[in-house]
């Protein structure tokens, strides 16, 4: 608090004080007091009321930077009304008081809420996991079929499986810690498994997919690698151009490692690259082609910076796009 705020706080109790001295001048004027004692009188009454102001509001400010302070140093910051201490007038208590029981109950209303959404998570990953028996069935029946209608109907069940397992990830990304494990993998193992993931959509789509350089480990969770991967190659086998090709490559950066996922596929436009790690957002060429949730960049993203990992992407439209992984060395990961 400054001295002009505090000055502008108590702008009508001082206009009040000076007409009050004002009044009491004039009456003892009135009253034959002689000026040079009357002087003195006001001159009195004033040094009384600027000393008593400035008390108030040195007193005002080493409370306002106590408190300041405590709450600068607590990391729950909504505890700050149960952690202050004890209150110095009864306004004050009283004020405390009311704001301790305002953060009751918005303590109860965030656990109640927060209760809400663990249970909705505990369903979606359960309905997660059931849903994959009937999937699993379809695709024995699927073997009894023709080739034809066989491949269609596998395509079909591995773009449901992809949508499941997004729906998966994204229930998990709100407590990402709680299903994390940092170790050290294999880049190729990562690679191998995210193509057999989805391998039907790559042959379905007529893409090669060119490994280089993968003799490498990092330090990540395997599982979310995996998937960040696998979103990746699915959206360069959606939105494909002709004679599709994805290349993936690792490249050294001091003691950090990069993959990298290059594709010639259709493109970003450049005024939607700033928007693609949006929720939500589908793009032009979402729209066009259609079947596109606009949340496999986003989960990405949300993962990645969970992860630590560095996420990048380039675009030139009708040539290709460049998406960048930086994983982190060993020593500059913090949940490690």
């Amino acid at each position: 608090m400054t001295l002009r705020e505090f000055l502008s706080d108590r702008l009508g109790r001082i206009a009040l004080w000076l007409v009050c001295i004002a009044l009491a001048a004039l009456f003892l004027f009135a009253a034959g007091t002689q000026p040079g004692v009357l002087a003195l009188l006001m001159l009195a009454l004033f040094l009384v009321f600027v000393t008593v102001q400035a008390a108030d509001f040195l007193r005002q400010r080493a409370r306002l930077l106590e408190l300041e302070a405590i709450l600068e140093g607590l990391d729950r910051k909504y505890l700050f009304a149960e952690c202050v201490p004890p209150p110095k007038s009864l306004y004050e208590r009283r004020l405390f008081d009311l704001t301790r029981r305002a953060g009751r109950a918005m303590a109860g209303a965030v656990s109640d809420a927060q209760a809400q959404q663990r249970k909705y998570r505990e369903y979606v990953e359960q309905w997660v996991h059931e849903i994959k028996a009937p999937i699993t069935a379809a695709r024995l029946i699927c073997r009894d079929l023709d080739g034809e209608t066989r491949r269609k109907l596998t395509a079909e069940l591995a773009q449901i499986e992809a949508h499941i397992e997004r729906a998966l990830f994204y229930a998990r990304a709100e407590n990402p810690e709680q299903d994390c494990l940092l170790r050290q993998i294999d880049m190729g193992k990562v690679a191998a498994q995210a193509i057999e993931n989805h391998r039907s959509l790559l042959i379905q789509s007529g893409v090669q997919v060119v490994t280089e350089e993968l003799d490498c480990t990092v330090y990540t969770d395997e599982k979310w690698a995996v998937f960040i991967l696998g979103q990746l190659l699915q959206n360069a086998a959606r939105y494909r151009g002709t004679a599709p090709v994805i290349i993936l490559s690792t490249k050294p950066l001091g003691k950090q490692t990069q993959l990298i996922v290059h594709d010639n596929g259709i493109g970003i436009p450049a005024h939607e690259l700033p928007r693609v790690f949006d929720r939500g957002f589908t793009g032009s060429n979402g729209r066009n082609r259609g079947g596109s949730t606009g949340m496999g960049l986003y989960l990405c993203k949300k993962l990645a910076g969970f992860l630590e990992l560095g996420l990048e992407i380039a675009s030139e439209e009708g040539k290709g796009t460049t998406v960048t992984l930086t994983f982190p060395t060993k020593e500059n990961l913090t949940k490690l």
